[in-house]
């Protein structure tokens, strides 16, 4: 916590230099400065650039000496390069101004690129331009920030000071632009659908609830975008994906946030084995793109991303990692009684079996599947708007894929029949009602949809948060989100 009246005393000091500048006739929060050249480019391109002038503008981060000569260092969004002013080479207001500066302060520099007698490239001012002063110090320099809960909540201070969290943010921003291009090569169409909506469907979810005043109804910030990207399948789209905030009302954890991002896309006359391939050949792609490789150091281990991924039923890898095959088991009632000798405590007194199914492959099976694996044949119970296996019905043609023990995807061969999805959607009214917060809610509106025809589609969700947790090698999801949802200060 910071010190309130060592800082009161800084924040005195600096407030004096602002009036003593205002007072030399400076602006201290300057107007537009053209910039020459960014100082990465003058660092690599150092021969070019000798003896040339240049102008670069950035923000104060050290400064070394107050004499005749001193230097100072500069960083802007590609790096830091060292400045050199000298007492001789500029006029007497230039210097003075100088003396009035503080860390933290951002300033345009013009001047001839040099390297100095230690061999740092450096550029020497013959003009110096004040654009904002900084009335509250940096973070300690030689720690930079450390504190997590105050470099969440203010990201900025984050940035300017850790360099490296900058470059999360610019893979990030790679890593959506390469699926964009990955998808648009293939024909997809970019879309955008409500984020508002009178019912929060397309996941099992605790949605947030707001209201309209002139509508005088409550609407609810959507979980999912599936539901409007499937009635465009039935308007005549064939391909289409959208990249966008889903909110959800639940946990916060090193893995959830209240609001993420997720890529969701749809293609007409596919199925989820289809999806696969996609999901496997398109992560591939952007990390080979972004990255340089397709094997990436998450958290000490090394993951393998080439194609093909390691495929298991949900039934194949309960009975692999925890050793019940579920093939066997007969009644509901004997998979919760091999649920609680497991010690699953969530299992209710009227699971199912495929819900038991789930529970025990979520705590016994999910940690081991650290290399890319899709597990696919899903409980119909979990699955509503999934296709129901024709020889198998209990489950549905549905995919999960896993990386490193976490949930990176979401697929199924997407149900089409009208008359079974309003008979699932009716089940998980029950459910609601018998106090399942999570349950699906019931669209009668998407159902008429489905009445007029939908092909038969494939359809996948990805979380872009957690895919560039595992880019970046970011612990936590709040290490990926530049402004994540912080408990407000008292």
């Amino acid at each position: 916590m910071e010190n309130v009246n060592e800082l009161n005393e800084i924040q005195k000091v600096r407030l004096k230099k602002l009036e003593d500048l205002k007072a030399m006739g400076v602006a201290p929060f300057g107007k537009k400065f053209s910039i020459s050249h960014s100082l990465q480019q003058i660092k690599d391109n150092f021969d070019e650039f000798e003896n040339q002038m240049v102008k670069v503008a950035g923000r104060i981060m050290a400064i070394r000496g107050h004499g005749k000569a001193a230097f100072f260092d500069i960083q802007d969004q590609t790096g830091k390069l060292q400045i050199y002013i000298r007492k001789n080479d500029v006029s007497e207001e230039t210097f003075k101004l100088y003396g009035l500066l503080d860390i933290g302060d951002i300033v345009g520099v013009e001047g001839k690129v040099f390297r100095s007698k230690k061999g740092e490239i450096s550029v020497s001012v013959s003009n110096l331009t004040l654009l904002s002063k900084s009335l509250r110090p940096l973070p300690e320099k030689w720690h930079g920030l450390k504190d997590t809960d105050t470099r969440y909540r203010q990201r900025y201070l984050d940035l300017i000071t850790n360099p490296e969290v900058k470059q999360t943010f610019i893979i990030r921003s790679k890593i959506i632009s390469a699926m964009r291009r990955y998808l648009d090569e293939r024909g997809f169409i970019e879309v955008e659908t409500p984020v508002l909506s009178p019912i929060a469907g397309g996941a099992a979810a605790r949605p947030f609830i707001t209201h309209h005043n002139a509508l005088d109804i409550d609407l609810y910030l959507r979980i999912a975008t599936e539901l409007y990207l499937k009635r465009l399948i039935v308007g005549g789209f064939e391909k289409v994906y959208e990249i966008g905030k889903d909110f959800r009302n639940e946990g916060i954890s090193i893995k959830h946030n209240p609001e993420f991002t997720m890529i969701e896309l749809y293609q007409a006359y596919a199925d989820y084995k289809d999806m696969m391939e996609l999901m496997e050949n398109m992560i591939a792609h952007i990390a080979q793109e972004v990255l340089g490789t397709t094997k990436v150091n998450y958290q000490g281990v090394e993951i393998d991303l080439t194609p093909p991924w390691e495929r298991m039923t949900m039934v194949e890898a309960v009975n692999h990692y925890a050793n019940i095959d579920f093939s066997t088991i007969k009644s509901d009632e004997e998979a919760r009684e091999i649920a609680r000798k497991l010690g699953i405590e969530e299992v209710g007194d009227n699971d199912t079996k495929g819900k038991v199914l789930n529970l025990i492959f979520e705590e016994k099976v999910e940690p081991n599947l650290i290399q890319p694996t899709f597990i696919y044949d899903y409980p119909i119970e979990i699955s509503p708007l999934a296709k129901k296996i024709e020889d198998n019905p209990d489950f549905t043609y549905r995919f999960e894929a896993f990386i490193y023990g976490r949930e990176m995807g979401n697929a199924f061969s997407e149900l089409n029949d009208p008359l079974d999805q309003r008979e699932r959607f009716l089940q998980q009214l029950k459910e609601r009602e018998a106090g399942d917060e999570e349950a699906h809610a019931f669209d009668e509106d998407y159902i008429i949809a489905l009445e007029h025809g939908m092909p038969p589609t494939g359809g996948l969700g990805i979380g872009i948060d957690r895919l560039v947790m595992l880019f970046t090698d970011s612990y936590s999801i709040r290490d990926v989100i530049l402004f994540p949802t912080m408990r407000p200060k008292q």
